[in-house]
């Protein structure tokens, strides 16, 4: 990360006629006869985009970055936004390492008073993109957790073949959970969305719905703009359990909402439906009397659907499950195996004592440099 910085590649014009345009002209999806994109609030991309991007929050929107990332009322803003660019080669690690080092120094230069919150939200930051890099690493030492469980001591948990009703329900936003439902919603029109509410997302299916990974990780894959696999399937499988080394954390949805979006502004905007409901019922609008429903224009059940599940109980008997496989004499030695390969190396972490399957590794920490 320290080494000098490559010049960025020149684009050359392409001598193929690719279009009607002619000679070395992209062809627009219409003149490839593509489909519309499904995906109308996509942030641009290019080189230029990205290194805008660079600028923004290095020098204007990342003030509050530490604070503001977990919540989608602000991490659309707060966060880099960088993910997509680094995804897709706009921008290079290591310019947004150094740029990054080289801004932390200017307010490290600073008087204390003067440094505001900049000095905590770029520390956070640059931690994030030490663990992009680590994320994809686990990729690059263990293919197969593209497809299968990294702790092979879960398999069987969950039936690989995906319930389609509850699939359907979650994927397009009408689980009844109004967080989660408006989450997807803003996924698929945007093509983002903050760490914490794609852990929510992710936690959601493999617990709530009891779904195994595989198939929501490729559905949330496809809307990703800033798909990255060697991230993604490693979080995806932390989010649900089957690494064997993480803290098991499974989301409250009702308490996310509460937390994450308390006046209920991100939902009332990506479920419209719900844009009448008042007060705390908007996280728990199935609580509402018939004459509330009738007064908030939305019936529970046809204008929005019911819980598709009883949250709480479904997340005790997943708890039950896991806990049923972790105490196994076969998972505590796969997971002090998986630990050496995988675990963290920060400084003081050690390497755990016979009968622990490892230290916690991250759980919530975002790989894809939101």
């Amino acid at each position: 990360m320290g080494a000098p910085l490559e010049a960025a590649p020149a684009l050359r014009p392409l001598g193929l006629s690719l279009g009607p345009q002619g000679e070395g002209a992209i062809p627009t999806a219409k003149d490839l006869g593509l489909r519309d994109d499904p995906c109308p609030g996509r942030q641009p991309g290019g080189r230029r985009a990205g290194v805008e991007a660079l600028e923004g929050f290095l020098m204007e929107r990342g003030g509050g970055y530490h604070r503001e990332m977990s919540s989608p009322l602000t991490a659309f803003d707060s966060c880099s936004r960088l993910s997509s660019h680094l995804a897709w080669g706009s921008l290079s690690m290591r310019e947004a390492v150094q740029s990054t080092r080289l801004r932390r120094d200017q307010f490290a230069a600073l008087p204390v008073k003067e440094r505001g919150t900049w000095g905590r939200a770029l520390a956070a930051f640059e931690g994030r993109l030490h663990w992009h890099c680590h994320f994809i690493q686990k990729l690059e030492s263990a293919p197969r957790i593209e497809t299968e469980n990294l702790q092979r001591a879960r398999d069987g948990l969950r039936d690989p073949l995906p319930d389609p009703r509850r699939l359907a329900a979650w994927g397009g936003g009408r689980t009844g959970f109004p967080l989660v439902d408006a989450c997807m919603r803003a996924l698929a029109e945007t093509g983002w969305i903050n760490f914490r509410m794609r852990a929510m997302l992710v936690s959601f299916s493999s617990y709530q719905l009891w779904q195994h990974w595989r198939e929501p990780g490729l559905h949330l894959a496809r809307l990703f703009t800033d798909y990255e696999p060697g991230i993604h399937w490693s979080q995806v499988q932390m989010q649900s359990g089957t690494t064997g080394i993480n803290t098991l954390r499974i989301y409250n949805p009702v308490k996310q909402s509460q937390e994450q979006d308390p006046a209920g502004a991100f939902i009332r905007r990506w479920v419209p439906k719900l844009a009448g409901v008042p007060g705390a019922l908007i996280h728990q609008p199935w609580r509402m009397s018939l004459g509330e429903q009738m007064a908030a224009g939305c019936l529970i059940g046809e204008d929005y659907p019911a819980p598709i599940v009883d949250h709480l109980g479904a997340a005790r008997e997943a708890r039950r499950r896991l806990g049923s496989v972790r105490r196994t004499a076969e998972a505590r030695a796969e997971g002090r195996s998986i630990f050496v390969q995988h675990g963290s190396r920060r400084r003081g972490v050690p390497l755990p004592r016979k009968g622990r399957a490892g230290k916690r590794d991250g759980d919530d920490r975002a790989g894809n440099s939101e």
